[in-house]
């Protein structure tokens, strides 16, 4: 795919007929139901004074649902969406595979502001195919009163046994506070992201050089035995159906005293028009195993694409650099305070003394630092990714090895037989595919 989009735009501006056409587009947005994607919608004002002629509509879905319906969409070309909000791991596949147009932004946009972690990944042939609306890695959000009452102090840098032994000081099942909040809803983008960057922590890995299945080693064994050890002593019940939001609420209503999840939620979890706990909330650096050099933070970022099969390659670019831009951070900012602005996508903002002041700015940007995609796991593998592995097949074999973990942790199957079921479904389908000789 060499054209780009500016020249899409130059060749349809021709005259009169295609300003009368241009002044009727509605475009398509899809977007996952997190916070920061809502929140922009009811900012949409701002877009429309500036875009008159613009109008957008969103189709708005929970996250595995959504990368569900705009996979099956651009991959038979159907058309329905003129912008899809995707991850890191599709934006480069999707552009190589020429899904996706190139995003020609024009200078005021300031491409090289972005993050190079967060670039790099949206980025193929020098060229960018993805905009960065928020970026993240992971780390631990923790009750600070709950610490100081179980007598404990969070380390800078916790190890596994270090959380291990927080959660089970601050579980307190009579009121109905849960010693830690994990993901346990099945999905390659659920809990396969925290499972597998947890992984990356104890030594484990998805593949060997030869592409090989690793989950009959003992470091996957061990990975899976202290998470499901964890949840099911110290965490919620119904654990297995818990994803992101469903985590969120538990903590801003009171329930956790640890999350590891996403930077991104840190905004969530200390405003208090949201959050029963704003005042009590502590941030520390996704835990190592102790004796490996591997912290289990992830990195990722959510962000705009226009699927090539668009026919209103204009209104779409003119949608995804509003809503990328840093005019659009200084709107959210200019509303809704500089704590709440999406994180993670520029310089700029980390430079900015006002940001600078937010109590997690700083952990986000280490925790985005900290990982890094091509050198996901201790030992060598031939992929690159930290929670996911950068193949086309891995959207179907993650979700596949997910459904097998969470069974685990509701209980309806053993560790050792989730583990088994999942080293023998991902050697099929890689054989399958060409990987394994």
């Amino acid at each position: 795919m060499k054209i780009t989009i500016r020249a899409l735009m130059g060749a349809c501006a021709f005259g009169a007929l295609a300003t009368a056409a241009f002044a009727e587009t509605t475009i398509t947005v899809a977007t996952v139901n997190n916070g920061d994607m809502v929140r922009m919608q009811g900012l949409m004002d701002d877009f429309y004074k500036a875009n008159p002629d613009i109008k957008v509509e969103w189709v708005t879905l929970e996250e595995n649902v959504l990368r569900q319906k705009v996979t099956t969409d651009i991959a038979t070309k159907g058309g329905q969406y003129d912008v899809m909000t995707i991850g890191t791991y599709e934006a480069p596949i999707w552009g190589k595979q020429g899904w996706l147009l190139p995003l020609d932004f024009p200078a005021s946009y300031d491409v090289d502001d972005l993050l190079p972690a967060i670039r790099n990944g949206l980025t193929v042939d020098g060229k960018l195919y993805a905009a960065p609306f928020y970026g993240e890695s992971s780390m631990i959000m923790y009750r600070t009163d709950l610490m100081e009452k179980a007598g404990l102090t969070m380390p800078a840098e916790p190890t596994w046994d270090d959380v291990k032994a927080a959660a089970k000081a601050m579980t307190d099942k009579e009121k109905e506070i849960y010693g830690i909040c994990l993901r346990g809803k099945a999905g390659w983008g659920e809990n396969m992201a925290f499972l597998s960057a947890m992984a990356n922590s104890y030594g484990a890995k998805w593949f060997d050089m030869d592409w090989k299945p690793q989950f009959d080693g003992e470091a996957w064994k061990a990975t899976l035995t202290d998470y499901i050890d964890m949840m099911t002593n110290n965490g919620p019940p119904g654990a297995s159906n818990n994803g992101f939001n469903e985590n969120l609420a538990l903590f801003q209503q009171g329930h956790c005293g640890m999350w590891i999840d996403a930077t991104v939620a840190a905004s969530f979890v200390t405003n208090p028009k949201d959050s029963a706990v704003a005042d009590h909330v502590g941030f520390a650096l996704a835990p190592n195993k102790a004796g490996v050099a591997k912290h289990g933070n992830w990195l990722w970022a959510w962000n705009l694409a226009i699927p090539a099969g668009t026919q209103k390659a204009e209104a779409a670019l003119k949608f995804v650099e509003w809503a990328t831009s840093k005019d659009y951070t200084a709107l959210v900012a200019s509303k809704e305070g500089w704590a709440n602005v999406p994180p993670g996508t520029r310089t700029s903002l980390y430079e900015n003394p006002e940001y600078q002041k937010v109590s997690f700015a700083a952990m986000t940007l280490n925790s985005i630092n900290a990982a890094d995609p091509t050198h996901p796991t201790v030992d060598p593998v031939p992929y690159v990714g930290v929670q996911f592995v950068a193949i086309p097949e891995f959207q179907g074999i993650g979700t596949a090895v997910g459904q097998q973990f969470s069974a685990a942790l509701a209980g309806t199957t053993s560790a050792e037989d989730a583990l088994a079921a999942a080293q023998a479904l991902t050697t099929r389908e890689m054989t399958k595919a060409g990987y394994i000789k």
